[in-house]
């Protein structure tokens, strides 16, 4: 029998709280947007937009780097959402290298705190089940499986940093990894971003619906993934 794949919630009652806060949180979003139609509605204009956030120096940018790096800790909102706001604001090459920097940092975090606290932290952090699964895999095939796990979309990379954080590994090489391996799903995050300012909407578009493609795939595969990476040889 194959075996079951890994969840990201403890319980069900996990995931109804999650959900019902994501729907608080969008609400608010969305409040706060009626309320603030008149201020915000610059933002529809990238040139306006974006020479706003320059008036800001070198605070924006850290600003996103700081909520990137939040993000993998606590993760509130998924962290390709942030690198296409920062796509849309930034454009794609500086957008990439704050959202790159943002999840560095995160990623060295949650390594840490998985480390520093052991193994009752992180399962308070991910599903038990999701635990043992990348736990052992990790253990077996080494950083090219965690590589390879950031590198496909769809897979829970900031729960694997997590678990990568209880490993022998040192903490440099799981950062280099971590940040080499999520680059290119957030690069393309970004280009999606520039590619609405600059009203190019026809490919965005497909670049999203490539981008939610093959994130689905990686999400309903992602037990078969595990078992074909466990058996290759080192």
């Amino acid at each position: 029998m194959a075996p079951a794949p890994p969840r990201l919630f403890a319980s069900p009652r996990a995931r109804r709280q999650v959900l019902l806060h994501l729907l608080l949180v969008g609400l608010l979003l969305v409040g706060a947007a009626v309320l603030l139609r008149r201020q915000i509605a610059f933002l529809t204009d990238a040139e306006a937009a974006r020479a706003y956030v320059r008036g800001f120096g070198v605070w924006a940018p850290l600003a996103l780097i700081v909520l990137q790096a939040l993000q993998v800790v606590l993760a509130p909102v998924p962290g390709q959402v942030l690198a296409a706001v920062a796509g849309y604001l930034f454009g794609p090459w500086w957008g990439t290298l704050y959202n790159v920097v943002g999840i560095g940092i995160g990623s060295a975090a949650a390594f840490w705190l998985s480390r520093r606290f052991g193994r009752t932290y992180v399962e308070r952090m991910v599903a038990e089940d999701a635990l043992a699964t990348f736990d052992g895999f990790v253990e077996r095939r080494g950083l090219l499986s965690l590589f390879v796990l950031f590198l496909i979309p769809g897979l829970p990379d900031d729960a694997i940093c997590f678990v990568g954080g209880l490993t022998p590994i040192r903490l440099r090489k799981l950062v280099v990894v971590a940040v080499v391996g999520r680059a290119p799903a957030f690069f393309l995050a970004n280009v999606f971003g520039d590619l609405i300012a600059t009203g190019d909407t026809e490919v965005a578009i497909g670049l999203l619906v490539l981008l939610t493609g093959l994130s689905a795939l990686g999400y309903a595969n992602r037990d078969r993934i595990a078992r074909r990476l466990d058996g290759w040889r080192r």
